[in-house]
């Protein structure tokens, strides 16, 4: 695959098949986010795939309590402003949470002594590449971390005391529907030059690349 295929139409991918992801294409995920790049190159990361049903069941209460939570108070405005965008983003985000235990496969990534997440993101980004390249679709959320980190370690077996934090899970499943460019704000809407609200220098209203190059 065109690398700039797997970053154009890598996008979140929430509704996917029940259909098994291969061990080969697991292997190949694990494979490409460990050589992620890690600040120091310390690789002070460990990852765990999710893909056992009565784990998931303990997990999936505790997703749809930290969503709602959520949904009441960060998403409200969104919710209540009614725009067409914004609530097809709180759907779709919905969909995750009712359908949590339905993923075929899951990524839970664990780090420590990286509060910004520059060491864990980068190779959890790369994961998603990789799963990309093999048709996999996948979703990053970090609302099991942030609300319920300590009990969802627990349930996960993480080890008390040795500072690990759950940094995100990444759902993965085959799509129901079609990959696309992901519609975005354009590059000079949101990017300065040298000083902030200074024009970058360019104008890109169309995306770059697309399935016609």
């Amino acid at each position: 695959m065109d690398i700039f295929e797997a970053l154009y139409t890598t996008r979140a991918m929430r509704r996917v098949k029940p259909d098994a992801i291969p061990a080969d294409v697991q292997e190949r995920i694990l494979d490409a986010a460990v050589r992620g790049p890690s600040g120091g190159n310390t690789q002070g990361w460990r990852f765990l795939l999710l893909d056992d049903p009565a784990v998931k069941a303990e997990l999936g209460p505790l997703y749809r309590q930290a969503l709602g939570v959520l949904f009441e108070t960060h998403y409200k405005p969104m919710r209540e402003k009614g725009d067409p965008q914004a609530l097809s983003v709180l759907k779709s985000a919905q969909h995750l949470a009712d359908h949590f235990e339905a993923y075929p496969l899951m990524l839970v990534a664990f780090t420590r002594n990286d509060p910004s997440g520059g060491s864990i993101f980068p190779s959890v980004w790369s994961a998603q590449l990789a799963a990309r390249a093999f048709g996999v679709g996948s979703a990053l959320t970090t609302v099991l971390g942030l609300f319920h980190g300590e009990e969802a370690m627990r349930i996960l077996g993480v080890p008390e005391g040795k500072g690990w934090q759950l940094a995100c899970t990444v759902t993965f499943g085959y799509p129901t529907g079609r990959w696309g460019v992901a519609p975005r704000r354009p590059v000079h809407e949101v990017s300065y030059r040298n000083q902030w609200g200074e024009p970058v220098g360019f104008e890109i209203p169309e995306p770059l690349w697309n399935y016609d190059d």
